[in-house]
């Protein structure tokens, strides 16, 4: 009797503590498995993203669609540039990084810690105001306009009208990618500095003159011309075929193995519906439909 007693007793502690931690779990900020009223698993939880404006409607459209599935899921997405978004997931103050650059190519950054998962590729290009005069312009004539050598449109067969300069920080990975294959390398001149891909936007169609650089996925009305570069139109097509030469791979950074919501939303990214419906409609191109690819150096070769 004493036995069964004892036996009885351990049979109720133990029951206990696998309650117990049943219940430890739904406190966790990371993904827990449920099921919806289909019967299917659902993710719970909740993430921070941070980092690229150039990805940030991506990420934010696949988001709300993600969180419209998984109700009990909590994906903020912030823009503050690449830089912020490698910065901030490698200190582990956010769960993903975005990027238009390889962490290697960002000093101060440990991109040994880092895991890269390379979502997307995105086109970008000149931006100028509709009312500057001119569609085309040769790489050589567009380094001379962002170092401040040639100062007027009417230089270029266009309006006369002075050459107003909207840069990005030097934070942002959308600034590093268009000085790196647009301009080859040389430093922008002074001139307005915008931390936004929405407010350079915004700039260069409310003034007279004005020149940046944005992302294709920007280019949804015609506030803004994007021009050609030496006879090549911006478009996904050229990019793909590695005709237009500015384009980035869009990378989410996490710091080792995603896991948790950070894994499945991210395997979620990659799914067959985002990356050959939502990716495509809002601007972006697949990574698995370039032919060509690059390396953190800027090598570009024929896959």
């Amino acid at each position: 009797m004493k036995n069964f007693k004892k036996y009885g007793l351990l049979l109720i502690i133990a029951t206990l503590v696998a309650f117990a931690a049943a219940c430890g779990n739904g406190s966790s900020t990371d993904e827990n498995a449920g099921d919806d009223k289909e019967g299917k698993e659902t993710a719970s939880g909740s993430i921070v993203v941070s980092g690229s404006s150039a990805m940030q409607p991506l990420v934010a459209a696949a988001a709300e669609e993600f969180m419209a599935e998984n109700p009990d899921a909590d994906i903020q997405v912030n823009a503050g540039g690449s830089g912020t978004g490698l910065s901030q997931v490698s200190e582990g103050s956010v769960q993903i990084g975005n990027s238009d650059v390889f962490a290697e190519e960002k000093e101060g950054i440990p991109a040994d810690e880092l895991v890269d998962h390379k979502v997307a590729v995105v086109g970008m290009t000149a931006a100028v105001n509709p009312n500057v005069g001119i569609k085309d312009i040769s790489k050589e004539d567009l380094k001379k306009v962002f170092t401040g050598e040639i100062k007027n449109w009417k230089e270029l067969g266009g309006k006369d009208q002075k050459i107003t300069l909207v840069n990005r920080p030097d934070s942002s990975g959308t600034r590093a990618t268009f000085v790196k294959f647009g301009l080859d390398g040389e430093t922008p001149a002074e001139g307005i500095t915008e931390d936004s891909s929405n407010t350079v936007k915004k700039i260069i169609s409310e003034t007279e003159g004005a020149i940046g650089y944005l992302a294709f996925s920007y280019f949804t009305d015609d506030s803004v011309t994007p021009l050609a570069v030496d006879g090549v139109k911006a478009t996904d097509e050229n990019v793909q075929k590695g005709e237009f030469p500015i384009w980035a791979y869009q990378h989410s950074y996490t710091k080792g193995e995603a896991e948790g919501l950070a894994k499945t939303f991210l395997d979620y990214m990659m799914s067959e519906d985002v990356q050959t419906g939502l990716l495509k409609d809002q601007g972006y191109i697949a990574s698995t439909k370039m032919e060509v690819e690059r390396d953190a150096e800027g090598k570009q070769t024929k896959k």
